[in-house]
């Protein structure tokens, strides 16, 4: 059991941080600010492969858990990120049980998945006993994002999905689903009240319930919620939001929202 299943065990939020920039600097840096855990973004971010086992290997000399989310719920980039470090996965688009199903078959080693064995400095790295493989299912944590109308009218056969850790909410997508704009700290009753069903379904089952978030407050409002792995922003937001600032108050103009999807 890694930290952030200890800390959700014990009721305690997880505070995720989020790397878009692939520079091995940049997240050595963010991962001292305090985070929980932190996930290096390979589908909208810029991290490559070469990269990411770059920053999983920064990573690994902190006490923050590192994430990866995939690109795509393909067998070699789940396999490979597994194999170089990282300690969970979020996934993008998982929409149905067979999604959950593919995603655990591609990042789990048998009897519960069919991943390749060839762990190289995968998590728990170095293995604490002799058996790397059992100790990889057992820490391993999956999170499937929820993010179209199609993944919340099936969250709870995602969820019990064996092998599945619990669920990654995505707002922008989820809303664009619904036919709205592509936004975080969504305020809609509609958006509001599946968010509040997706955390207590994920509780009830002793699962992690997590969610992006642009703002600290919002994540404090979705803990209220039931929320425990929340995510605030990213590195490339941070740097957009303080920058924006300090050129608005340099120049005394009217202070200004930085653009950023994250």
């Amino acid at each position: 059991m890694n930290s952030t299943q200890i800390r959700i065990a014990d009721r305690k939020p997880c505070l995720n941080g989020w790397s878009m920039m692939p520079s091995p600097v940049a997240i050595e840096a963010y991962a001292k600010l305090g985070w929980g855990s932190i996930t290096i973004d390979m589908q909208h971010g810029w991290w490559d492969y070469a990269g990411a086992v770059t920053a999983l290997a920064v990573l690994q000399a902190t006490p923050v858990v590192p994430f990866v989310r995939v690109p795509t719920n393909e067998p070699g980039v789940v396999g490979r990120m597994l194999d170089a470090g990282a300690a969970g996965i979020i996934c993008p688009m998982i929409n149905n049980a067979d999604d959950a199903r593919g995603l655990v078959r591609h990042a789990l080693y048998p009897p519960l998945g069919e991943r390749s064995s060839g762990p190289v400095r995968g998590a728990p790295f170095p293995p604490r006993g002799g058996d790397a493989q059992r100790e990889a299912n057992e820490h391993l944590i999956l999170l499937p994002q929820i993010e179209t109308r199609e993944a919340v009218a099936n969250a709870a056969a995602i969820m019990d999905t064996p092998g599945i850790g619990g669920i990654y909410v995505g707002p922008g997508d989820l809303g664009l689903s619904m036919g709205l704009s592509a936004t975080l700290d969504r305020q809609e009753p509609e958006l509001l009240r599946t968010y509040k069903k997706l955390a207590a379904a994920a509780r009830a089952r002793g699962l992690i319930a997590g969610i992006h978030n642009h703002s600290a407050e919002y994540a404090r409002r979705m803990v209220e919620f039931g929320f425990d792995f929340v995510t605030v922003g990213s590195d490339l937001g941070h740097m957009l939001s303080h920058g924006l600032t300090d050129v608005r108050r340099f120049s005394d103009a009217p202070e200004g929202v930085a653009v950023s999807a994250y």
